[in-house]
């Protein structure tokens, strides 16, 4: 009896162990799609801009724009999604750069035409890169650097906060954690406790002192509203969270830009 309970839990952990080896392996797959090249640049829209390098600590070169503004209200530093690549979220940039803010994005490894392969870890390895080149961007005095994140971005915003105090952090259809976003699903909820991949946006930002700004679609598809809510829940009170009435996932262009846009402006204005 002992010994075929002893079969029994050898096999158990050894099927675990391979189901958690097959898991970390698919792993990238299923978090990151990325795009590789870069179709467009702002100069298709008739915007200046500047192509940029990054190199990062463990030897990737990452692609940057600099979207300049010759009166910005704030230098954002824009962290995409986890879709496509730079050319797949310019108008996103181009419409901030319209709203008066000078852009700085960079595209993750392996995304455009960045090197190696996305692991959340090489992926904090990017965000470091990216901060340590913040301070040489052109900033007229008393302008603020806000950090601004969307999706899987806002889980590297808020990391970035941890490492440079940003005067500002806009966190745009977030999440607390990658494990909330399996909570929708048993099965990705029990596999999720075999991966790797945490991107513990709550957990960062408890330890971050600079005002946020939280902006959710109410119909995002993707990441649903309700998790931009538990985001919000956790960061001090009288964080603003601005509701975007039917605003989705992957809209280039605000839902209700009456509600969107005097909601940033009015979060710049405080900081500045």
């Amino acid at each position: 009896m002992i010994r075929t309970l002893l079969l029994v839990l050898v096999a158990t952990l050894a099927g675990l162990a391979l189901l958690a080896f097959l898991v970390r392996r698919a792993e990238p797959h299923l978090v990151f799609f990325p795009m590789r090249g870069e179709f467009a640049t702002p100069a298709n829209l008739g915007l200046p801009f500047e192509a940029v390098t990054l190199d990062t600590a463990d030897g990737e070169r990452l692609r940057a724009w600099w979207l300049p503004h010759e009166r910005p209200s704030a230098i954002v530093v824009y962290f995409h999604g986890n879709g496509g690549n730079l050319s797949v979220w310019l108008e996103v940039l181009a419409g901030l750069r319209r709203r008066g803010f000078s852009v700085f994005a960079v595209d993750y490894r392996g995304y455009g035409l960045s090197t190696g392969s996305p692991t959340e870890q090489g992926l904090n390895e990017d965000v470091d890169a990216v901060v340590a080149r913040v301070p040489a961007l052109p900033r007229p005095a008393g302008t603020p650097v806000v950090y601004w994140g969307r999706s899987l971005g806002t889980a590297m915003a808020a990391y970035a906060a941890t490492r440079a105090v940003p005067d500002g952090v806009v966190l745009e259809a977030g999440f607390p954690s990658a494990r909330s976003v399996a909570r929708s699903s048993p099965v990705l909820l029990a596999l999720s406790w075999l991966a790797s991949s945490r991107f513990p946006t709550a957990e960062f930002m408890r330890s971050v002192r600079a005002p946020a700004l939280v902006i959710h679609g109410t119909a995002d598809s993707v990441i649903p509203y309700r998790l931009g809510v538990e985001l919000h829940a956790g960061l001090p009170a009288g964080t603003p969270l601005v509701s975007i009435d039917g605003g989705d996932h992957n809209d280039a262009e605000p839902a209700r830009p009456d509600v969107y846009w005097p909601a940033v402006e009015r979060f710049v204005a405080q900081l500045r």
